[in-house]
């Protein structure tokens, strides 16, 4: 992940409500969610949530996929991961220490 990536997803996790969404998405796994249980379950409007679906999406966190008639909202974990990443790569100095990304990386 290059700087301006890294920044670009922070940015776009830096608004209380998107940092809501992708956490709920994150929790559903693979089988993402429907903007409609979305709506519901963070009790926003849909307006709303569509602006901010939009941003995490422009900041590849997550992914779109139609399922028939719904479309199904997805968090990006190679790009969560790659963010990760980007923030430890260079803790502890350069030294060994107790964090390893690769182990604690989130492969749902």
């Amino acid at each position: 992940m290059t700087e301006d990536q890294a920044v670009q997803a922070l940015g776009a996790l830096a608004h209380p409500m998107r940092l809501r969404i992708f956490r709920a998405l994150v929790v559903a796994g693979d089988d993402g969610q429907t903007p409609g249980v979305l709506v519901e379950a963070l009790g926003i409007p849909n307006a709303t949530l569509s602006f901010h679906l939009k941003e995490l999406s422009h900041a590849g966190l997550i992914t779109v996929e139609r399922a028939s008639r719904n479309l199904v909202y997805r968090a990006a974990y190679d790009r969560m991961n790659g963010l990760l990443g980007f923030l430890t790569e260079n803790c502890c100095a350069g030294a060994p220490c107790g964090v390893d990304v690769p182990s604690n990386a989130c492969h749902c």
